[in-house]
């Protein structure tokens, strides 16, 4: 059985359950490799079989090659956007917070607006959205050493953490260019108002192309599993009739 399961290699071509990408494909083929695993045997797991002369897990390693240069290539090209991205609002909010709107005052050398509550949300925004901007996840990503085991729960848990606080210094990012506006603009809203509107756009899109991604990967990563667990089944029968 486990040996099928390893040299199924045309289960990743038909695109299972719609999964989208190479190392989701990977991730869910190494799912259903381990949960066959677990039902057999342990000596069936070491059994040699005939066609390949060799045990269960070399056969999987040597049927899905391909697919797991394709599942490294996809992880790779998703953290360098991701990293590029998050560079850039690193540099954008270290500098916007040594320059804050108004100017500072020439003879304390305190920021002008420094009681106004606009200014206190641009500035935990601002530091929110530095210190959530997490490139060094992105570059564990990079520097993984890409093993079958690791496509299961590392870099997806890697790449789930990544997108997660990078989503978050874009929005706080967002909030500290806003406040900025309201600082400087106060009274023309029919200034404020579109320029935030527009200067979102290009963040927007961002975001509505990686949020689906981020969604498939948490609950493929942390969702149920690909097998209904029989005793599981019991356990919540029993609860659910008493």
């Amino acid at each position: 059985m486990l040996h099928i399961v390893g040299n199924f290699s045309t289960f990743a071509q038909t695109r299972v359950d719609n999964i989208r990408g190479a190392a989701l494909q990977l991730q869910r083929e190494r799912q259903w490799f381990k949960e066959v695993e677990s039902k057999v045997q342990l000596d069936s797991r070491e059994e040699i079989n005939h066609t390949d002369q060799a045990p269960p897990r070399p056969v999987f390693t040597k049927y899905h090659k391909e697919l797991m240069k394709e599942g490294e290539k996809s992880m790779r090209e998703t953290a360098t956007s991701c990293t590029v991205v998050g560079a850039l609002v690193v540099t954008m909010m270290f500098a916007a917070a040594f320059t804050v709107p108004g100017g500072n005052n020439q003879d304390t050398g305190a920021p002008m607006f420094l009681k106004a509550k606009a200014f206190m949300i641009f500035i935990i925004s601002d530091a929110i959205s530095l210190f959530s901007s997490t490139v060094m996840i992105f570059l564990g990503i990079l520097t993984s050493r890409y093993k079958e085991d690791d496509f299961l729960k590392s870099l997806p848990t890697k790449m789930i953490l990544g997108l997660f606080t990078l989503f978050l210094s874009i929005a706080t990012m967002m909030i500290t260019f806003s406040a900025a506006l309201y600082i400087m603009l106060q009274g023309k809203s029919w200034i404020i108002i579109p320029t935030i509107l527009l200067s979102s756009v290009p963040i927007a899109s961002f975001v509505w192309m990686q949020f689906p991604f981020f969604v498939e990967i948490f609950v493929s990563t942390y969702g149920a599993g690909i097998f209904v667990r029989e005793n599981e089944n019991k356990y919540w029968s029993t609860i659910l009739d008493s």
